[in-house]
């Protein structure tokens, strides 16, 4: 039976992303070619101008990709569910192509033209949202906003992929989320669920996590 119209269109459309995450994160924004992402991806030009309408329509794709690389391999809740998040990227941002490309991209988008926040955006709210849930089961302090917390790990998170990728090549990025935690914790969570929360950087090299 002829697989659908529609999916092959999903299969295509997927396969030119993954392949535009591999070339970017290879060649930065300016050294990846149409031609080269096409041809990675095993699909034509054509193809490529179907589902994106530009080379930074396609980069602004990648950017936007970020999260779906790293949510799927949660299973925890709350204040430990926010840790895991950062563990779980620390670790997938070492060899995990869409990623790696998404964060490049969106740190060095304005050497190509581009200024969106989304995808800072929208991890922001991620985060927000974790914190959120953390005051549900009582483990936030009263003083700590959720949106403003949010926001601090996204800076926080964003300069230490930074310092870590020019010191270590992120080899060291989990220890460093760890150690940020440590530091965080007691200012944002009550003493109870600080005790509590897991600070083992190998949660996020399994890709599950649970608590």
């Amino acid at each position: 039976m002829a697989e659908p119209k529609q999916d092959r269109a999903v299969r295509t459309r997927e396969a030119i992303l993954y392949a535009a995450a591999e070339v970017m994160d290879e060649y930065g924004f300016a050294g990846a070619s149409i031609s080269k992402i096409a041809e990675r991806a095993g699909a034509t030009t054509g193809a490529m101008y179907f589902h994106f309408k530009s080379k930074e329509d396609l980069a602004l794709a990648v950017m936007n990709a970020q999260p779906e690389t790293v949510m799927s391999h949660l299973d925890s809740t709350g204040m430990q569910r926010l840790v895991d998040l950062t563990l779980v990227w620390s670790w997938r941002l070492q060899d995990d192509p869409l990623l790696r490309a998404g964060v490049r991209l969106a740190v060095e988008q304005g050497a190509f033209g581009l200024q969106d926040d989304t995808s800072f955006r929208e991890w922001a709210q991620i985060m927000e949202d974790c914190l959120a849930a953390a005051r549900e089961q009582g483990e936030l302090l009263a003083s700590a906003d959720p949106s403003e917390v949010a926001e601090l790990l996204v800076g926080a998170c964003t300069g230490s992929q930074l310092h870590s990728q020019l010191t270590s090549g992120r080899g060291d990025l989990p220890e460093r989320v760890v150690r940020m935690w440590r530091m965080l914790l007691p200012g944002i969570a009550v003493p109870a669920a600080v005790d509590r929360i897991s600070l083992e950087v190998g949660r996020g090299r399994v890709g599950v996590t649970s608590r």
